[in-house]
């Protein structure tokens, strides 16, 4: 019976939605498209310093650190003026590195790598340990796969941070990995899309688009992320007229597995699940045409996303925590390898509601 059904919805010619294949992360256009600190992919060298008891007490979302930005390109240290702020309520509350927002102006930018990015994310590590920079690079590879899945995704790039953090007479230096993530504006303007800012219910979202965002947060073992309040996810608005979630923010998933995650309550709700390592599928009900589409994709998709996987294995500091990530990702094709775990812990498993 494995694969018995996607091989009937094949028959009766309902996979051919060009937006599944049409589009690929690695094509010659997206490229062109994507500024050049993020079609460079080798790690990038930084330099930051401030006080990190300041930026968790002082910014917002309005008030912003002046800094400097200290980055290596071509062998070479150059500078930017920067203005960063703290961001993620969760992390600045429980962890020692928040992750920062970095602004940086335009006329600065424009003979730099950081040309045509006047806004980043940059993503630091809870705290300075293995495990936790490990999290950081399995959080990083979230994003990779989801590349795979989706031209409407958010470019990251893996960067080793020296921040030295200002504590008046002795300062202290912290060795860590982060990764910057492009801003939404980069991702709209690339596929000829509009960021939006309202609400829009999932089931008034494109079916296809929003079927692979739940596949992709089912695959990491995700229930922190709402479309419909825009909880850890953007939407765009595009030019065929379709509505395209774009998710982001992982670290509560089970594939992160963070000394701190706890299973997410969006709106209040208590999700019948103890652990982030347990997955539960929080995609609404659909035509099961949708779900078997999306499930090829995945399943096509399979080899590609391991490759990408693979790829990123030299970048954990403990090969322990690589294979669990990999097992784990495992352990989701499995389910859609299989009819009977696909149509329990997917098919029943939507919501209607």
């Amino acid at each position: 019976m494995k694969n018995q059904t996607i091989l009937l919805f094949l028959a009766l010619g309902l996979l051919g939605n060009p937006f599944l294949y049409s589009q690929s992360a690695d094509s010659t256009e997206e490229k062109k498209k994507t500024t050049k600190l993020f079609r460079e992919q080798e790690i990038l060298p930084i330099k930051l310093r401030f006080s990190n008891k300041e930026m968790k007490k002082e910014t917002n979302d309005s008030t912003y650190l002046f800094s400097k930005l200290l980055f290596k390109d071509k062998g070479q240290w150059d500078s930017i003026d920067v203005r960063i702020r703290a961001r993620g309520n969760y992390r600045r509350a429980h962890c020692y590195f928040p992750p920062l927002k970095v602004k940086i102006k335009k006329s600065l930018a424009k003979e730099t790598i950081f040309k045509g990015n006047k806004e980043l994310k940059l993503v630091m590590p809870c705290v300075q340990s293995t495990k936790s920079l490990d999290n950081i690079v399995k959080e990083y590879m979230a994003y990779k796969i989801y590349e795979v899945i989706s031209p409407f995704h958010f470019k990251t790039r893996m960067v080793s941070i020296e921040y030295t953090e200002l504590k008046g007479k002795k300062d202290k230096v912290h060795t860590v990995k982060g990764f910057l993530i492009e801003d939404i504006d980069k991702v709209a303007k690339r596929e000829n899309a509009k960021k939006m800012k309202r609400i829009v219910h999932p089931m008034e979202q494109d079916d296809i688009a929003s079927a692979q965002n739940d596949f992709f947060q089912f695959l990491i073992g995700n229930t922190d992320y709402s479309t419909a309040y825009q909880h850890n996810q953007k939407l765009v608005f595009t030019s065929d007229f379709r509505t395209i979630p774009l998710p982001y923010d992982f670290d509560m998933s089970g594939l992160v597995d963070a000394s701190y995650a706890v299973v997410s309550q969006v709106q209040g709700e208590v999700l019948s699940i103890e652990s982030v390592k347990d997955r539960l599928y929080r995609g609404f009900k659909r035509d099961e045409a949708v779900f078997q589409q999306v499930r090829k994709q995945y399943l096509d998709k399979k080899s590609e996303i391991f490759e990408v996987i693979e790829g990123i294995k030299p970048q954990f500091d403990n090969e322990k925590e690589f294979m669990i990530a990999r097992n784990f990702i495992e352990d989701f094709f499995k389910v859609l390898e299989n009819d009977n775990q696909f149509d329990m812990q997917i098919i029943r498993k939507a919501r209607i509601k």
